[in-house]
């Protein structure tokens, strides 16, 4: 029987009247943009993580670019972050005309070596990007230590790490800025596309709800250039509904990655970890395995979903080759790239399916 790498008709099916019920109300009320449903979800959303301010936007890209725009990042200027992650992360910096600077990744967690940032730092460095990787948080306290000895803004990136925690802490509520997406996979998602940013600063605040609608506070009044980057009320309802479920969703991938963990730790190179005081939530379940690529072409064939997140890094990518970056600069993410490779896992996954991935596993290791 085929395993896929996730299904979204199983969630839908537990909260399908919850959803349906919202989205007629939104529809039935005719505010389709902003207003009560937006702001009932921003107002819930940040309290649920922490957080002063929440302001819904278009997307997890938009959520990056308008928060490195918020902390006034520009040309000529330098932002530290990390090549194994998704290229909007890096994407983001470039349309600013800014440096994305990558730092090698710790090749336990796959989030940014701390120990290595410090090094990067220059005159032109404005900001960090911590990627919270698979749903695993960043050793933040050394990079907040950075960001405040150098006064430079932290935009932590938890597109994949919606209700993560650190310390006890939940990811996005520790930087200056936190940038979520809601694309439909994500642990807290949207039908479609949508994002958020979350900052404690008042001022920083206004700014980001002013980026998102053409620089503009008062209607046909723009006092600086922005973007039209918002979250629209039937995709904040629909989240509204699903934040009352994301801690049990994210125990239960929680418990999933468990099972695996508990089977294949002999087997494969390297199961994930969760340091003390951190709290995984698994948007993947990401191991590390000799000869990946055959692993994954016997997956294929057996119809067990999986994927490669990611195969190739930011510095190696054709769209970095004018930032000077080369094979090598970074072996850590560069191995990893060769090696990772996704399993099936999301909170309705059932065990027996899970049985039928580690039995493949064993399989084509055991021949």
């Amino acid at each position: 029987m085929a395993v896929t790498q996730f299904d979204l008709t199983r969630q839908f099916a537990t909260i399908e009247d919850e959803v349906n019920n919202s989205v007629k109300e939104v529809l039935s009320s005719g505010r389709y943009i902003f207003g009560p449903y937006l702001q009932k979800f921003e107002e819930e959303f940040a309290q649920f993580l922490g957080c002063k301010h929440c302001s819904g936007v278009a997307s997890g890209t938009d959520a990056l670019l308008l928060s490195l725009e918020a902390a006034g990042i520009g040309k000529g200027d330098e932002v530290i972050t990390t090549p194994f992650t998704f290229f909007a992360t890096a994407e983001v910096i470039c349309q600013l005309g800014a440096k994305p600077v990558f730092v090698d990744i710790n090749p336990v967690s796959y989030n940014m070596d701390i120990s290595q940032i410090r090094e990067k730092v220059t005159d032109s460095t404005k900001a960090i990007i911590p990627v919270h990787l698979y749903g695993l948080s960043c050793d933040m306290d050394p990079i907040l230590e950075i960001a405040e000895e150098y006064n430079l803004a932290i935009v932590e990136d938890t597109a994949q790490a919606a209700g993560a925690e650190y310390k006890g802490r939940k990811c996005g509520s520790l930087g200056t800025f936190g940038a979520f997406s809601f694309f439909p996979t994500k642990n807290l998602a949207c039908c479609g596309d949508g994002g958020a940013i979350t900052v404690n600063d008042d001022k920083l605040a206004e700014k980001i709800r002013m980026l998102r609608v053409h620089g503009s506070r008062k209607k046909y009044h723009y006092e600086f250039v922005g973007h039209n980057s918002r979250l629209d009320a039937i995709q904040a309802a629909i989240l509204t509904v699903k934040l009352n479920h994301i801690e049990e969703w994210n125990e239960k991938r929680r418990k999933a990655a468990k099972f695996y963990s508990d089977e294949l730790k002999e087997i494969v190179l390297q199961v994930p970890q969760e340091p003390q005081d951190y709290l995984h939530v698994f948007h993947q379940y990401t191991i590390r395995a000799k000869d990946r690529d055959e692993l994954s072409s016997y997956l294929k064939e057996n119809g067990i979903g999986h994927a490669i997140y990611y195969p190739v890094p930011l510095h190696l990518q054709p769209a970095m080759a004018d930032y000077g970056y080369g094979k090598g600069d970074f072996p850590e993410a560069e191995k990893a790239c060769q090696e990772v490779i996704s399993l099936p896992i999301f909170p309705e996954i059932y065990q027996y399916e899970q049985e039928e991935v580690i039995d493949a596993i064993k399989s084509f290791y055991s021949s």
